[in-house]
This record gives structure tokens, sequence and C-alpha cells, in this order.
């Protein structure tokens, strides 16, 4: 009877051994991955290289989804409420620091898991070429001189580049508002009355407004960053001319739902990083004129929420902070 009962165990514990699974490496299946603007676009495509790289390091399908609307709302959303698994990731954009202040949505980035900060484009201080300004001082001191007769323009009010410039203004000492902003649908049109002589400066990201710069209509005095353009590395830092610690730029940044478990966001930073520093993503990035940027995991979290503080700061300056 012994002999009979240490088989059947010995019997149980084997099929006990062959009926669970061995535990899969992260990813077994296709994942989403969310683009909270448009096709076409600059973020379209910083996801859609991000994608095709991540597809090759991954050995499994990586589908671009745009879901667009709510000036980056509806993206935001839909990345947060994934489930957090790992199968949704997202490319979240500068907007999550800035939308919960003028009551667009309760989101912030505390809302994800930080994965990688992959994109930073700064703000430059680009006038036109026919401009009577030459260097930065010139504008400035124009500015200090009389409050509110020079005009900017390259996003609507409260945009990423018109907090870019009155948040420069406030670290120089100038009220924020000593240069007038007209509101415009972007960048592009924001040039376009810069060189027609509608406005005298567009602090719009140095890539945005490349195309005027290398026709000879526009011209960068100073870009707000810690390092010169990769595009125009005679161009100097607002830090070089002012002694201004102010930086601000437009970020794309890889996020997940938050709860993430540390496996698989140990994972994705892995290959982020790998991805990040490979010849083929640089070489698209430069080729396009986007910056590089990197941070991974915390430390993009922390960059997140310097990016949060700083919007605030400057909205609640310029009272349009709701909260």
């Amino acid at each position: 009877m012994k002999w009979f009962s240490m088989a059947g165990v010995a019997t149980a514990t084997a099929l006990a051994l062959v009926s669970v699974p061995a535990t899969a490496a992260f990813p077994e299946r296709p994942i989403t991955l969310i683009v909270p603007w448009g096709a076409g676009g600059g973020t379209d495509a910083t996801a859609r290289i991000i994608g095709s790289i991540m597809e090759k390091e991954l050995g499994k399908p990586v589908n671009v989804v745009n879901r667009a609307g709510g000036n980056g709302v509806v993206g935001h959303k839909a990345i947060a409420e994934a489930k957090p698994d790992g199968y949704t990731i997202g490319l979240a954009t500068v907007e999550i620091t800035m939308m919960h202040y003028i009551g667009l949505t309760d989101l912030t980035y505390k809302a994800y898991t930080p994965l990688a900060l992959m994109n930073f484009d700064p703000s430059g201080v680009t006038v036109a070429t026919n401009s009577p300004f030459k260097t930065l001082d010139d504008l400035l001191d124009a500015a200090k001189a009389e409050p509110g007769k020079l005009k900017a323009s390259g996003t609507g009010e409260g945009g990423i580049w018109h907090l870019a410039l009155a948040g420069m203004l406030n670290s120089l000492d100038i009220k924020p508002d000593s240069i007038r902003w007209v509101p415009s649908d972007g960048a592009a049109p924001g040039m376009l009355e810069l060189v027609a002589g509608g406005v005298d400066v567009a602090p719009v990201s140095i890539p945005e407004a490349r195309s005027m710069i290398d026709a000879g209509k526009a011209k960068p005095l100073a870009v707000m960053a810690n390092e010169p353009p990769v595009l125009y590395p005679d161009v100097p830092t607002l830090k070089s001319l002012t002694g201004s610690d102010w930086t601000m730029g437009a970020w794309r940044g890889m996020v997940a739902p938050a709860g993430l478990p540390a496996e698989v966001t140990a994972k994705y930073v892995e290959v982020l990083d790998k991805i990040n520093h490979s010849a083929e993503y640089r070489d698209f990035m430069n080729k396009q004129g986007y910056g590089i940027a990197w941070d991974g995991g915390e430390k993009f979290g922390e960059f997140m929420a310097k990016s949060d503080a700083d919007m605030g700061e400057v909205l609640n300056l310029l009272g349009m902070a709701k909260k």
C-alpha cells in the first residue's frame, strides 16, 4: 500500500508540473501605440518610427492608432484608461502638463507610468530677416521700453509657445505680457504672419521655423534650451545671452497607464533606450530636424513633474489657470 501511495504522489506531482504553464516573456501578442494627435504631424511621425523599430526589438506587431480630438484630451484619456498590462502604450505630449490647468480635463501626468522621454524641441526666439531687431537684447530692450507694442504668434492663447515666451520674459524680470500674444492655429500660420510683418516674433520650435529660416525669410536670435539646436549650432542659448535658466519646448515621451507591472516597465525602458540611441532613430529624427532627448523611467517622471510645475507657474502669471 505504501508503494502505491508513493507512486500516486509522484504521478500527481508530475501531472501538476505539466499542467502549470511556464511564464511567457513579454510580449505575447501585438501592441497598440496610441497617438493623441492626427496623422501626418510630428507626433505621428515620431510614434511611427518608434513603433517600427520596436517591432523588430520585441518581435511583435506594434499598431499605431491615431486618437485625435479635444486638443489632445481624447488620445491622452484613451492611454490613461487602458488596461495596465503593457499591450496599450502611447506617445504623450507636453499638452498633458497644460490641459488640466485650463479646465480641459482632470488628467495629469500622474495618470501614467513614465517609460521614456524621446524628443524635445525647444522654443526659439525667431524674427523676420528684415526685422529691426538684430539681437535678443534689441528685442528685449524694445519690449521693456514700450510694453504691449510688440506682438508675437505661433499657437493659440495659452498654448506652448505663448507660455514659452511669457516664461522667458518673466525669468528676465520683464512683465510676461509685455509682448502681446496674437492667437493663431499653429506654428505655420504664425510664421507666415511673422514674415508678412503682422507680428514681431514667433517663439516656435526651430524645426517649425526651419522652412522660413532656410528660405532666408526668418532668423532665430536664441533658443530656450541648454544646448544650441542641431540644425543651427551657431544660434546661442538664452542662458548664454542673458544668464536665465528658463528652458521650454514641446516634448514627446512614451507612457503606459498607471500601474504597469515593474518587470514590463523595465522591459520597455530597456527597449526604448536602445531605440533612442539607435542609428535608425537618430538618422530619422535628425533628418526631420526633431530634437532627440532621453530620460528613462523615473527620470522621465521627474521631467514631466517639472514641466507641469513650469506650465502652472506661467499660466497663473497670465491669469489663465482655472485651478
